[in-house]
């Protein structure tokens, strides 16, 4: 059996407009920037392939958010392959349902709201923080059940990418680590940034964060 141990990679999509801005993006589906574009091709033949951080040998499956900006940034980094890696498209990976905040800058919700903050209060009319917690702790689940099967049963190969969003990202690694949601604000991820979730001393009973914001800095 492999002495590495297997890896949960996410990646956010690369800037849009509305990432620029800072209004809240969560079912509008916003096109990337030319930046935002430049940001992922240009790093992609770096990132992907033959003995790089997503090495297609090592790959199980990508999941993908079906947004626009997600579903472009997984083809920009992958379109120098050959083959388009083996890879789903699914609402479970979506970005947070802001509700009646969809569009709105923090300072436009907080005129409504003084003391909101998404991470105790979640979105009238989306998702709440009861919500986001339960939606990504089956996407945790089901990694680490792919982890397990490769670990223990040399079942598949050894690493899963997500490509998503900035506030799912975020709940993503602090569920990752064991922590509630609302830690999920102490962790900054960047437009394009990529982080690698994996596991400390060879065991899958510790998972850990082994790198944030990479490509982005």
């Amino acid at each position: 059996m492999s002495n590495l141990m297997p890896r949960l990679i996410i990646v956010r999509h690369g800037e849009t407009e509305w990432s620029l801005n800072g209004r809240h993006t969560g079912r509008s589906d916003i096109s990337l920037t030319e930046r935002g574009v430049e940001q992922i091709k240009s790093k992609a033949p770096f990132l992907v392939g033959d003995g790089k951080l997503i090495d297609t040998v090592n790959l199980h499956i990508v999941i993908v958010s079906p947004r626009k900006r997600a579903h472009d940034t997984f083809h920009l980094l992958t379109g120098h392959l050959p083959q388009t890696p083996k890879h789903v498209i699914t609402e479970h990976v979506r970005e947070w349902d802001y509700g009646d905040y969809e569009g709105l800058m923090s300072h436009e919700i907080k005129a409504k709201q003084p003391d909101w903050s998404i991470w105790k209060d979640g979105c009238p009319n989306g998702e709440s923080v009861e919500d986001m917690t339960s939606r990504v702790d089956r996407v945790i689940s089901d990694v680490r059940e792919y982890h397990r099967k490769w670990k223990e049963e040399g079942q598949g190969t050894r690493d899963v990418v997500i490509v998503a969003h900035g506030h799912f990202n975020r709940c993503l690694i602090a569920r990752w680590v064991g922590l509630p949601l609302s830690e999920g604000t102490k962790f900054n991820v960047e437009p394009a940034g990529i982080a690698v979730l994996c596991y400390n001393h060879h065991s899958l009973q510790e998972p850990a964060l082994n790198a944030l914001n990479l490509n982005a800095m």
